[in-house]
């Protein structure tokens, strides 16, 4: 124990019975004591010393060391940490706070926000944490608003106009200013730009930077989702004048000096609703017995050259983004739709790779090069599949070899080593007013595979050329700079991440045995008894986000789940930057030009197209979401059966198994029993009944409630379904 002395003490001395008291207090920094118990634990109990320990305790509380809390106890007031950093929602309950200077993000429940949303620059208090794995802290400051408008919908419009706006399933109020003139009416949607976050308890206030007219509507919805991923379907009127001046006909001097292809067989086969045709197929049988296949893509990079204003306006877009009803162009319509595009009947400009393969699929020649194409059929996936099945009309007999060499090249990646768990499509039937009918999963036919196939071997081959050519040069001339390529990667999972996966998939019942056989081939025996299963598109989610994200890069890393040493993107230049890109340095290798200031090709470009990327799939997922929650909401009297995708401490997310939309149970609307979260076993379990509901679980809900500005549905848990 810690002895106060007891004659009365000069300053020096009144210094070290407060550090005394404060020593003390810091050994239990999560205890508070009454002074009574403060006096017992320094075994004082003089009135003098006792005097001078009072004393004490209101220097230190001056000087912010010991607090006084509630009904006359002393703590230890701990010194706080803040630190600096941005807003990163995850789910509607918390956020986390990334901090340059700190090794862990910091967790933030929604309460502790203070009114901040996603992206925001915040100041941060950190406290003690409850959950050991992670910090967690209390912002104290909004420092900076991000500014990026966001959505609004206008709730009133009296004297001060006020709008709700919605980030990751949280509702906020904004005061709109300087509304007057504005012909704004409840239930509209607007674009709205963050002014302050100043006021009376942090108030977020904005201005209506577009108005879009009343919610619910199909378009005012999708031009909110374009808006709100700063999408625009309009090219600026200087990038529209500058390509005025292209020609429509293709000069004779240019057909010239390319190989001509014209009178060769070739076909499209894309979707039905598809315009932006960039890639055909043309097969012949050769005398020597090896099969001709040409992959043709469309010469985007003829049209768009370097450093121009279209050049600059594809760069920043740097992809076509599709959402349920709509592709938002890349390319302005007279290059994606027309000029570029492959329609059948005319004469077009393409890059093209043509290979001789033998009855195995293995490549013995290629060539790569400039051409001149006329596509002589547009198939649909369908129409090309009836022709396949029925084998008669039209290139039945080309689809047919050429069908027979896609399982060939299949046979043969999945035999090296690739994994071919996909994620889940869906198929939205609109009515003329954009009202969803229907939603069904995409059926994947022949024909997918076939052109997936081909697209996959140029891409292939033309990594491959450049990679053993980039290492070429660089072994001639060690001293020069080295000529680069943009290249599409996928690393190796995480091994934590993969035993997730592993242990997941076991609590099913699957029989996983990794060991030490490659990953491929756990992976594969995997796929296979999924098969058909009601868990198999939960199963192959979870399997891909297991893995790590495919990137560009100007390093020849391989694609570990296509099992190829090189791979680009080169098939699709009508919808990627990247693809162009490709096209530009292919055309130079080829002719022996190895440097160019206009082709200067940075990291920093190959992930702004991976941040691009990124948005796009942002933006069409919140199209689907939304889609979703409007069909759904029509069907409140149904039961469906679903399947448990998701836990957290929180929610149970549920897919409906016919047609793939997801919504949310609540744990707070289970009143049968307490559920805790059990991270480890993929499950809730009921503090009493000790009933289980695991990730995978078949279940039968109806629908609680729809929220369309959240794009979140709400179900009601009726039973387990077996």
């Amino acid at each position: 124990m810690i002895r106060i002395m007891h004659n009365t003490p000069n300053k020096k001395e009144a210094a070290q019975q407060a550090e005394q008291i404060l020593q003390a207090l810091k050994k239990a920094p999560d205890k508070s004591y009454t002074f009574q118990q403060l006096c017992t634990l320094l075994q004082l109990t003089e009135k003098k010393d006792k005097a001078a320990v009072k004393k004490a305790l209101l220097d230190l509380i001056h000087h912010s060391k010991v607090k006084k809390i509630n009904k006359g106890r002393y703590q230890w007031l701990q010194q706080s940490t803040y630190v600096i950093g941005r807003v990163d929602y995850v789910r509607a309950e918390y956020a986390y706070i990334i901090a340059p200077d700190q090794p862990k993000d910091i967790l933030v429940f929604q309460k502790d926000l203070l009114s901040a949303l996603d992206k925001d620059l915040v100041k941060v208090r950190l406290c003690a944490s409850k959950r050991r794995h992670r910090p967690e802290g209390v912002v104290v400051e909004i420092m900076e608003r991000n500014p990026t408008p966001v959505i609004g919908r206008v709730v009133s419009t009296g004297k001060q106009a006020q709008a709700t706006i919605t980030q990751r399933h949280v509702t906020h109020i904004v005061l709109l200013e300087e509304t007057e003139g504005m012909s704004l009416q409840e239930n509209d949607k607007a674009v709205i730009a963050l002014t302050a976050s100043h006021g009376i308890d942090n108030q977020l206030t904005g201005t209506i930077v577009q108005h879009l007219g009343q919610a619910g509507l199909h378009e005012v919805e999708m031009h909110a989702i374009m808006a709100e991923f700063g999408l625009c379907n309009t090219f600026p009127e200087e990038v529209l004048a500058s390509i005025q001046t292209i020609p429509t006909a293709i000069p004779e001097t240019e057909i010239t000096k390319r190989r001509d292809l014209r009178a060769i067989p070739t076909f499209t086969i894309d979707p039905a609703d598809a315009k932006d045709l960039d890639d055909a197929l043309s097969y012949q049988k050769l005398p020597n017995g090896y099969h001709q296949v040409g992959i043709h893509i469309a010469d985007v990079s003829y049209y768009v050259l370097p450093a121009t204003l279209l050049d600059q306006e594809a760069y920043k877009r740097n992809t076509s983004v599709y959402l349920v009803d709509r592709c938002i162009p890349m390319l302005p319509e007279l290059l994606s739709n027309e000029l570029c595009s492959l329609h059948p009947g005319s004469a077009k400009l393409a890059f093209s790779v043509i290979f001789e393969l033998d009855d195995q699929g293995k490549v013995h020649n290629k060539w790569f090069g400039e051409t001149v194409i006329t596509s002589h059929k547009q198939f649909t996936y369908e129409e090309a599949q009836a022709t396949l099945d029925n084998q008669t009309a039209a290139f039945y007999q080309e689809l047919v070899a050429l069908n027979a060499l896609a399982k060939q090249l299949r046979a043969k990646r999945f035999k090296k080593g690739a994994i071919n768990f996909e994620t889940r499509e869906l198929r939205f039937t609109l009515d003329p007013n954009g009202k969803p009918l229907q939603i069904v999963p995409k059926v994947t036919l022949e024909t997918h595979k076939l052109i997936e196939e081909f697209m996959l071997l140029a891409n292939r081959e033309v990594a491959t050329y450049v990679a053993k050519k980039i290492q070429s040069k660089k072994n001639e001339k060690k001293n020069e700079i080295a000529p680069v390529f943009i290249y599409r990667t996928h690393d190796k999972p995480d091994p934590s991440k993969l035993s997730e996966f592993f242990l997941f998939v076991q609590q099913l019942g699957y029989t996983i045995k990794p060991g030490n056989r490659p990953i491929f081939k756990t992976m594969h025996h995997l796929e296979e008894a999924i098969r058909g299963k009601p868990e198999e598109p939960i199963i192959q989610a979870l399997a891909i986000r297991s893995m790590a994200k495919a990137l560009y890069t100007t390093k020849p890393n391989p694609h570990f789940a296509l099992a190829f040493s090189h791979y680009s993107h080169f098939t699709s230049p009508i919808r990627r930057y990247s693809d162009i890109v490709a096209h530009r340095l292919l055309k130079l290798y080829l002719k022996g030009k190895w440097l160019c200031e206009q082709m200067v090709l940075e990291e920093a470009n190959c992930q702004y197209a991976v941040e691009r990327e990124y948005i796009a799939a942002s933006a069409e997922r919140a199209s689907i979401k939304y889609k979703q929650v409007e069909f759904l909401q029509n069907l409140k009297n149904e039961t469906f059966d679903g399947i448990i995708s998701g836990i957290t401490e929180w929610n149970l997310y549920i897919e409906i198994v016919t047609n793939g939309c997801e919504g949310v149970v609540r744990l707070a609307d289970l009143t049968d029993d307490v559920y805790r979260f059990e991270a480890k076993q993929f499950q809730i379990i009921g503090k009493y009944t000790k009933k289980c509901y695991r990730l995978g679980d078949s279940v039968k809900v109806s629908i609680k409630s729809c929220d369309l500005d959240k794009r979140y549905v709400y179900f009601c848990l009726h039973a387990h379904a077996h």
